[in-house]
C-alpha cells in the first residue's frame, strides 16, 4: 500500500489476542514514518523511527481502553503508562492492560470524551509534515456515543490523517464503522511459529517451547504467559488428571480442596488449565480413532492420553468441548471461580461417566 501510494484514510486490523495485529499496526506506523525506508521494513534507525519505536512521535496518537475515575477521563492521562506496557508486553491483551493498572474489577472503556479529544488532535497540523496517525487499540470497547462520533469523523477524515483501528471482536463494532475502513484479518499464529518465538526470546528448551506452543491456541501472548508458570513440562497434567480422578467418582472432598488451590492460582492459570484440557480432549479422539501420528503430546502426557482416552468417545466429545469453552469464556468474564468449576467437575463427572 505505501510502495503503491495507496494508503486508505483508515485500515482496521482484526484478530484474536495475541495474533499480531498490535505490534504490526506500530511496525506499518513505523515504516510510514520512516525517513530511509527499505524494500520490506523501515530502516529503524532514523530519527523518525526511533521516535515511532517508542511511541513518542507526535504525529502519532493512541486510543485506548481506560478505567474511568475523577483523575482518567482520556487515553492521555494514562499514556506514559500504556506505552511503558506495550513495549515491555508488545502482544498485550486488555487483561495485561488493566492487571498492570490494578484495575481489572473496572469495565474497560473507550468514553465519548475520548471522540471529543481525538477531534481535537486531528485538528492540529502534523509536526513533521507528513501523515497524521490514529491508532485506536479495542475500539470495540467505544460506548454507544463515542462510537458514533468516530463514525463522523471516519466519514469526512482530515487530510492526509490514517486512522489505524486494531480490533479483537469485529463483531461488537457498529457495522457502519466496519464499512469504512478497510480491513486486514489476521490469523493465530502457527505452532512452528511460536515455538521459534520462544526459543529465541527466553533461550527454553525446544520441548518446552512445543508443549506451550500446542496449548496456546495460536496466542503468543499465552504461550508466553504459559511457558512462565511451566513447571518442568508436566504441571498442567498432574493437575489435568486429579481433576478427572476427582470427577470420575466425584469426591466431594477433594473436590473443594481441589477448586480452593484453582481459586488461588488466578484467571491466567485457570484459563490456561482449561485450554490444555481441551487439547488433551482433541488427542484422545485422535488416539481412539488410531490416529496416534496426529497425537500431538509425547513423553509421560501420552502415557496419560492412552489410559485416559477410553473417557472420552463421540457421544460426549462435542459436550466436553462445549463445558470446557464455556468455562473459559466465563472465567475471562471474571465469573467466581469455585462457583465455576464446581459447575465443571459436576458436568464432567456425568460426561466422563456416560457409555461410549
Amino acid at each position: 500500500m505505501l510502495q503503491d501510494g495507496r494508503v486508505p484514510h483508515a485500515l482496521m486490523f482484526t484478530g484474536p489476542e495475541g495474533s499480531g495485529n498490535l505490534p504490526t499496526a506500530m511496525a506499518f506506523i513505523q515504516y510510514l514514518f520512516c525517513e530511509n525506508k527499505l524494500s520490506e521494513d523501515a530502516c529503524g534507525i532514523c530519527p523518525s523511527c526511533l521516535k515511532t519505536g517508542k511511541l513518542i512521535h507526535p504525529d502519532l496518537h493512541l486510543v485506548f481502553p481506560i478505567p474511568i475515575s475523577k483523575s482518567v477521563r482520556t487515553s492521555s492521562d494514562l499514556l506514559p503508562e500504556f506505552r511503558n506496557m506495550f513495549l515491555e508486553t508488545p502482544y498485550l491483551t486488555i487483561q495485561d492492560w488493566f492487571g498492570n493498572l490494578d484495575a481489572e474489577n473496572k469495565q474497560p472503556l473507550i468514553p465519548a470524551d475520548e471522540a471529543n479529544d481525538i477531534l481535537k488532535k486531528l485538528s492540529y497540523t502534523s509536526y513533521e509534515g507528513g501523515y497524521k496517525t490514529m491508532v485506536i487499540w479495542q475500539p470495540e470497547k467505544m460506548n454507544a456515543s463515542s462510537a458514533n462520533k468516530l463514525l463522523k469523523i471516519l466519514e469526512e477524515p482530515p487530510e492526509k490523517t490514517l486512522f489505524l483501528l486494531v480490533c479483537n471482536h469485529p463483531d461488537q463494532l457498529l457495522s457502519t464503522i466496519i464499512s469504512r475502513v478497510q480491513q486486514i484479518t489476521f490469523q493465530r499464529i502457527d505452532i512452528e511459529d511460536i515455538v521459534k518465538g520462544l526459543v529465541d526470546e527466553f533461550e527454553c528448551q525446544a520441548s518446552h517451547a512445543k508443549q506451550v506452543a500446542l496449548l496456546c491456541d495460536g496466542s503468543y501472548r499465552e504461550a508466553q504467559l504459559l511457558l512462565q508458570h511451566l513447571d518442568g513440562g508436566t504441571a498442567y497434567l498432574q493437575k489435568f488428571r486429579t481433576f478427572m480422578l476427582i470427577a470420575l467418582k466425584f469426591d466431594a472432598i477433594k473436590a473443594v480442596s481441589w477448586i480452593d488451590d484453582n481459586a488461588r492460582t488466578g484467571r491466567e492459570q485457570q484459563k490456561q488449565f482449561l485450554q490444555y484440557g481441551l487439547e488433551i480432549f482433541r488427542d484422545c479422539l485422535m488416539f481412539n480413532f488410531g490416529s496416534v501420528d496426529l497425537v500431538r503430546h509425547s513423553g509421560e502426557e501420552k502415557e496419560f492420553i492412552t489410559k485416559f482416552s477410553r473417557f472420552v468417545h463421540q457421544r460426549n466429545y462435542e459436550r466436553l468441548l462445549e463445558e470446557f469453552n464455556s468455562a473459559f469464556y466465563h472465567v475471562e468474564r471474571n465469573a467466581n471461580p469455585k462457583i465455576l468449576f464446581m459447575d465443571l467437575l459436576m458436568k464432567t463427572n456425568e460426561l466422563i461417566n456416560m457409555n461410549p
